[in-house]
């Protein structure tokens, strides 16, 4: 077991009173899953992430991450987190991007040179080491990103809605190679999206949540088979965990107002 939440739940104070982000959320996520959550804007998806990575503090309830607490997880560095944005510094090549955590934990320059090679080549970006992140696409720019969060070799790489200011075209290629990626890397992987085709594409997993507080109203665990092609989007077993989505996104919105 990777991550395991019993009731957790989290409440930010703030100059208006309480906000109620996460209310009894309970959810496992077994090594090797890619579990989505998908839900509207403002029920907690990112929040839960940023729990994970030990960013935000539960008010209640336990959350484990490979069996220790979210602090020790991340002194552990037992995750890569990818961003909305690249957030790649300009001045820095990209390499020397890749390079920054593995910088700050102690590696040394052979053992910095190799990582940054081979998780180039994983995220096929090879030949862009010496690039500066202005020379990159959008998409370029998200898989250095990705590549910066593999270099450590975190078993868990949590992902906060990566492609969501991508065009169609670059998605659905990005989503193509995140598939590979993580077939060949055989991390566990936690995704926020807005998109239902995204995470039912992507997804072993998915976990659907309700407006503020934010709840898990349905675990969806998908029948697809591993190797996906895009065009299994129009199949029916596609289509029909899809409707199951959405449909679990309508009752909670009702359940919430």
């Amino acid at each position: 077991m990777v991550i395991d939440a019993k009731n957790l739940s989290l409440t930010f104070q703030t100059g208006d009173g309480p906000v109620h982000a996460l209310k009894d959320v309970n959810l496992t996520v077994e090594k090797g899953d890619f579990v989505s959550f998908i839900g509207p804007s403002g029920c907690g998806k990112t929040t839960f992430l940023r729990a994970i990575a030990a960013l935000e503090h539960p008010t209640s309830g336990t959350l484990t991450v490979n069996g220790m607490g979210a602090d020790e997880a991340r002194k552990a560095r037992a995750y890569g987190y990818v961003f909305q944005a690249a957030g790649l510094y300009p001045w820095r090549t990209i390499g020397g991007n890749i390079r920054l955590p593995l910088e700050i934990m102690g590696y040394g320059r052979a053992d910095m040179d190799s990582r940054v090679k081979n998780v180039l080549e994983l995220v096929e970006l090879a030949g862009f080491e010496k690039k500066y992140p202005w020379q990159l696409s959008g998409g370029m720019q998200q898989r250095a990103s990705i590549a910066r969060a593999l270099a450590f070799d975190a078993d868990l790489l949590l992902m906060d809605e990566p492609f969501g200011a991508l065009d169609e075209i670059v998605r659905d290629r990005l989503n193509e190679e995140l598939l590979a990626l993580w077939a060949r890397t055989k991390k566990t992987i936690a995704f926020v999206t807005h998109s239902i085709p995204e995470a039912v594409y992507l997804s072993t997993k998915i976990v659907v949540m309700s407006p503020r507080p934010g709840r898990i109203t349905d675990v969806i665990e998908s029948p697809l088979p591993r190797e996906r092609p895009l065009d299994i989007r129009d199949t029916p077993e596609f289509i029909e965990i899809a409707h199951r989505v959405r449909d679990g996104l309508r009752a909670g919105h009702g359940d919430g107002v």
